[in-house]
């Protein structure tokens, strides 16, 4: 007899709109609290503090617009945000501080996430959408130039970039780019030749998210149909099909691949969370808790409180925690 799912280990209530986004920032010091970013469509960042299970601090932010995306740089004492105002902003978080450094205009009022990467210490790239149908911008930060303009043949027909993944391999100096697009497709952009290598057409309906193993060359997306595709790229940089798993409900929010590359999850518009295999896509457990879509899920980037959690963030605007799968 199958094992019945498991309840999350504890629930944080109280920020007040529907959660679009999480992130961990948990730190390996064990005098060092482990914390949970939250951005609500409110406009409010919330600062969990995983062992009191309370909001430290709460940050208004992007003018009550809401919040699409938000990640640390160089620990917890730094963060980065973008909120359906157009707009990115830096934050000061050392020493109780919540003042906003500086901010990003951007081309696009759209729903899709900004990429981070991070190519020296203290400097990154941010990949966002442009200001024309199908355009990707990517800004050097701090010091917000514009580097590259990425534009694909115009009778491709993709529509919109939907998700946004800056990635480098160990082997190359360039970086890349992977872009879920409105059509259905993935492709793989070489940023310093503004070329794109590889297109896949591995949806009927636009990506609504993607994640991508570096380490294996695999990635995974979800659309806003009922299909989970894995695909990888071969030496050629071509982007080949790999596994789909057909889902009972449409619409996958959000995937995210665990930092052991063991597992993966997604968020679904049917108010489930999926786990599954990484190396096959094998359904290893739905997760029943949310009463509306879940929007986000992430992994903590180190064992929290002797686990490693899973969580997820909702419409109902509550945010779970899971403890799964974690023997070695």
């Amino acid at each position: 007899m199958a094992l019945r799912p498991p309840d999350p280990k504890f629930v944080l209530r109280g920020t007040g709109a529907s959660v679009n986004t999480l992130h961990f920032c948990c730190g390996v010091h064990e005098d060092c609290d482990p914390i949970l970013f939250s951005g609500s469509a409110n406009g409010l960042i919330h600062i969990w503090n995983l062992k009191t299970r309370r909001a430290d601090t709460v940050l208004e932010s992007h003018g009550g617009e809401s919040v699409l995306w938000i990640q640390t740089l160089q620990g917890r004492d730094s963060l980065i945000s973008q909120g359906r105002d157009s707009a990115v902003y830096t934050w000061d978080l050392s020493e109780g501080r919540t003042a906003v450094m500086d901010c990003v205009p951007l081309d696009s009022y759209g729903f899709c996430q900004c990429s981070l990467m991070e190519k020296d210490v203290g400097r990154y790239l941010l990949a966002s959408p442009g200001k024309t149908m199908s355009e990707v911008k990517i800004i050097d930060l701090p010091n917000k130039t514009p580097v590259w303009t990425l534009k694909p043949p115009a009778d491709d027909k993709l529509g919109m970039p939907m998700c946004l993944k800056l990635w480098q391999p160990r082997s190359c100096s360039r970086p890349l780019l992977l872009v879920g697009y409105e059509d259905g497709s993935v492709t793989l952009w070489d940023l310093s030749e503004k070329k794109m290598l590889s297109r896949l057409a591995c949806h009927k309906e636009p990506i609504m998210c993607l994640d991508f193993d570096p380490e294996k060359a695999k990635g995974i997306s979800g659309s806003s149909e009922k299909v989970l595709s894995s695909w990888g790229l071969d030496k050629q940089q071509n982007l080949k099909l790999q596994e789909t798993v057909t889902l009972v409900n449409d619409g996958i929010a959000h995937t995210c691949i665990r930092q052991d590359k063991k597992i993966l999850a997604t968020a679904g518009w049917d108010h489930r969370v999926r786990v599954f295999g990484w190396k096959k896509l094998k359904p290893l457990a739905v997760l029943q808790y949310h009463t509306a879509s879940v929007h986000c899920v992430t992994f903590s980037d180190h064992v929290v409180l002797s686990e490693r959690f899973m969580a997820a963030g909702s419409k109902d605007q509550r945010i779970s925690l899971w403890s799964l799968y974690n023997e070695p």
